[in-house]
Formats: structure tokens, sequence, C-alpha cells
């Protein structure tokens, strides 16, 4: 299987640059993920394709404001750091830039003063270690200099860094948003549940690497990220419940479906937390999800695969061309499709 073979297309002007003021208002493609057949409606419609005793999963990570702007102490060149994940109190994985100028020993000054990170290891694909000095909480710190860390993509600045949050975040820790998530507003989840449709909550913090295209060409060969997951005993409970019962499972985006897939064991969903780094490629026997909502993803990234997993890379690819046809908005402010 070749990474190529994820590729398509896209003019630049479909690139969503800013959120719709309605949430609810976005494109969303209809996907029948047998036979290809396609629909289009608006959002708030999702609705109409769910049935009562069906469970939605909605992955309740919270994006921190994780991009930092600093001075290196000795030459006082400016640096930029962003978080990646915490590997314990105060310690983070982080990409940096510049990097050549940011050896092990390297002293980095944020806020005129009031957090100081220092360099510890050099990492893989050019990541820092870097241990952080500060008084307060680090929550605090950054909620005081720290910046949203939007997608190199968009490059219009965010007006509202609330509409970089699912409005259903709560636990803090990703570094990007489960953009599939955006779409719902709150008064839309309120008439999900009204209709019978369960609605339950899994965690898993996003790092940068879901959206990276895959560097090598042979798929096989790509090293998957592992990220932080999280699924309770309740969530567990719902789920098992309604797949017993015959209805269906619809994960919110591909980080629940990731959390998902990697707490089933046979038949049934287990709470548990940890790292997972399951990599869902063609082939893949889904043992959990039944049905996906998405938005469109990154030529050649895993996202791609993943979802093409799903149905399969033809169909999918056919879906993006509908997509691209019919003026849909791609990437993490841009429509969405529903798989089923």
């Amino acid at each position: 299987m070749k990474t190529s073979d994820f590729d398509y297309a896209l003019p630049e002007k479909l690139v969503a640059q800013t959120p719709l003021l309605d949430r609810s208002s976005s494109k969303l493609l209809i996907l029948n993920k047998q036979n290809g057949e396609i629909e289009h409606t608006v959002f708030r419609n999702i609705i109409d394709y769910l049935n009562s005793g069906d469970v939605l999963v909605l992955n309740n990570t919270r994006v921190i404001p994780a991009r930092l702007y600093g001075i290196k102490e000795t030459s006082k060149i400016p640096v930029e750091v962003l978080l990646l994940k915490k590997r314990e109190l105060d310690l983070w994985e982080c990409l940096v830039r510049p990097g050549r100028r940011l050896a092990v020993g390297t002293k980095i000054g944020f806020g005129e003063g009031i957090l100081q990170g220092e360099v510890l290891d050099l990492l893989d694909d050019g990541k820092r270690l870097i241990r952080f000095i500060h008084e307060g909480t680090i929550e605090e710190i950054l909620d005081q200099i720290g910046c949203m860390p939007l997608p190199p993509y968009i490059t219009e600045k965010l007006e509202d860094a609330s509409r970089y949050q699912t409005v259903y975040s709560k636990i803090e820790g990703s570094a990007a948003a489960p953009t599939a998530g955006f779409h719902f507003t709150k008064e839309l989840l309120e008439k999900i549940e009204q209709k019978g449709i369960k609605i339950c909550y899994v965690t898993l913090h996003v790092g940068l690497g879901t959206f990276r295209p895959v560097k090598e060409e042979d798929v096989s060969k790509h090293i998957m990220h592992s990220e932080y997951y999280e699924l309770s005993k309740e969530s567990s409970q719902i789920i098992n419940q309604a797949k017993q019962t015959g209805h269906s499972i619809i994960a919110v985006g591909t980080t629940s479906v990731r959390v998902l897939e990697t707490c089933t064991k046979g038949s049934k969903i287990e709470a548990g937390c940890g790292e997972t780094n399951i990599f869902i490629t063609p082939g893949y026997t889904f043992k959990m999800v039944d049905q996906l909502i998405t938005n469109f993803h990154l030529p050649k990234s895993t996202l791609m695969m993943l979802v093409s997993a799903f149905s399969s890379r033809e169909i999918v690819l056919n879906a993006y061309q509908k997509a691209i046809e019919n003026d849909y908005r791609f990437f993490s402010f841009g429509d969405a499709m529903f798989i089923k």
C-alpha cells in the first residue's frame, strides 16, 4: 500500500480559514460506505440520520494555548515553542523553531520572565524535551502568555479562541482540536438526546502527528505517533449495552475511533486509560464503530487512511472529488461527512 494512493488535488480556495458563525450550518456530505451513494445536506440535519438507542461518542479533550513565543537567553534570538505532550509535571515534548539553535542546555525565557524553559534532550522528528520553571500552575501561565495552536494552513487570525474548541470540551491536554466536533451546538446536542440517542464521552489528547502527511511511501513503514486516551466505566457500559441491543455506535471524529477500537476486546469495550498508537489502514476490521462523522482531511495523512479503511479508498476519494465539485470547505474549520 502506497502513501501516494491517498493523495488528491485540492484547490487552495477550499481550505477553510475561519469558522462559520453558526457551527451547525456547515455542509454535510452523507456517504454510504457500501455502495458509495452520496447525499448533500447541512449539518444540523444529522439528527435525521440517527436513530433512538444509537450512541454518539464525542471526544471531550480541550485544546490548551500551547504555542509560546520566547527569547533564547544567551543570544536573545526569538524562539517559538509548541507544547505537544506532557511527560510529567513541567516536562514536555515540544516542537521548536528555529530547531538548529536549540541544543541541549539551551535556556529560553517567556513572558518577560514569568516562565523559563531548558532543553533537556533532542527527540525524534526534531522535537525537544523541555523542563519548564514557573510559579503557580502551568495552566495559569499558558492562559496568560500562550496562543492557540492553529494548524499552519490557517493563516487568518482567529478572533474568538473558543471557536477552536468543541462546545463540550472539558479535559485540557490537546495540542490540536478534534475538529469533527466543531459542528455541534449545545442546542443540537439537546435535540439529539431528546430523540433518544445516547451521548457519551471519551478523551484523547490530540497531538500534531495526527495531521502530518506520511513521509514513507510504503505505508507499512510509517511509525504511528501515540496519544493519551481515557475511557470511563460509565461510557463503556453505555456503549456495550447499545451494542448488545443491536444499536449503532457513531464515532465523532477519528480520535474517537482510535479510542473505541483501542479499548475493544472481542465483542465488548473495556474502560481504561493509557497511550494508543493504533494505526488504522484499509484492510482493518472495525470491532466497535459502526458509523463515522468526520471532516475532510489532508492528502496522504493517516486520517485519510483511517477514513478509507472505514469504506474503501476508491469510494472515499470519489466522495472527496464530489465535495470539491460542490465547493465544500476543507480541513479544521471546514465541512463534514457522515459515513454510514
